[in-house]
């Protein structure tokens, strides 16, 4: 189960970091895609910018999960974006989202522990 942990997260570590860096840097195709759909450009840099933030979270310890729901969440965006607005290219975005659904699965202790951290009362 760990390994099969470390395999997910290293693939959706080079998806995402490839692109989310691609939004950040703004990258014609992904200019493109974002005009396309009609959100702003300042939408394409706030995704990238999630997307990474993303990655980091699936190797902070205890916090995997939290990275998996970003990064899923993100997907469930992007398939909705192709299918209703793109075309029908949703395969890469459906898989990348199955991907972090794994990860979730797989990490599913990690929501007891930060349920019981947020209930902690403060100092």
């Amino acid at each position: 189960m760990k390994y099969t942990s470390i395999v997910l997260r290293l693939l959706l570590s080079f998806a995402f970091l490839a692109a989310g860096s691609q939004k950040i840097i703004g990258a014609e195709m992904m200019v493109t895609v974002f005009d396309q759909i009609g959100v702003g450009q300042w939408f394409r840099v706030v995704t990238g910018v999630v997307e990474i933030g993303g990655v980091i979270l699936l190797w902070v310890p205890s916090v995997q999960i939290l990275g998996a729901l970003l990064l899923g969440g993100t997907m469930v965006g992007a398939v909705l974006a192709h299918v209703l607005i793109l075309g029908p290219s949703s395969m890469p975005a459906l898989i990348l989202g199955l991907l972090s659904a794994a990860v979730v699965w797989l990490h599913r202790t990690q929501v007891t522990m930060l349920k019981a951290r947020l209930m902690k009362p403060a100092l």
